[in-house]
């Protein structure tokens, strides 16, 4: 309660909670088949779910995730059991949809590749002071499982445990991957 006046109170609701509750009604209705509501979820989580998958697949593969994603999420809609935000779920989904996806992109090559040219045919640092690097293009450079293992901790936030689970590796396999990955981008940039 707020006192905006002298001797009277007005209500504020936060802000965040009234963009949850109204996330939450929409999923309900979706749920029970409103396309309306669920066109509004879409719009609301298509750009995060697509710059995931760009980030862990390649340009040329993440408007088709990105829709699968989506129909996938639309058909288990009955599923999502309000324990956590429905971002939250719908990231988890994408993860999933993007992994299994991969092997029938015939993406995976091999977990990682450690040998010192890893990123040659990526250009160089610009010599020129107004140029700027392209970080998404050299993340797109790494090997595979590299790539992933890097997007999944550096830049969403996985423990390596929750990678391991993922990817069907161990915990220290995603640790070295990390560490490649690291390694390629760093000698990139110097």
């Amino acid at each position: 309660m707020e006192l905006t006046t002298p001797g009277v109170a007005t209500l504020r609701r936060d802000l965040d909670q009234t963009a949850r509750d109204a996330e939450t009604a929409d999923v309900a209705l979706a749920a029970s088949g409103d396309g309306r509501a669920f066109e509004r979820l879409y719009r609301t989580h298509v750009t995060r779910i697509h710059s995931l998958a760009r980030r862990m697949t390649g340009e040329e593969h993440a408007d088709d995730l990105t829709q699968d994603v989506f129909v996938r999420a639309w058909t288990k809609l009955s599923t999502f059991r309000a324990e956590a935000a429905f971002g939250t779920w719908l990231h988890r989904l994408a993860v999933n949809v993007i992994l299994a996806r991969r092997t029938t992109l015939g993406t995976e090559r091999g977990r990682y590749d450690d040998s010192e040219g890893v990123l040659d045919g990526v250009s160089s640092r610009p010599h020129a002071p107004d140029l700027s690097l392209d970080f998404e293009e050299a993340i797109g450079r790494l090997p595979d499982g590299a790539r992933e293992v890097f997007v999944l901790h550096d830049i969403e936030g996985y423990r390596h445990e929750e990678i391991a689970d993922l990817l069907g590796i161990v915990p220290g396999t995603s640790k070295s991957q990390l560490h490649h990955a690291r390694m390629a981008l760093r000698r990139h940039l110097e």
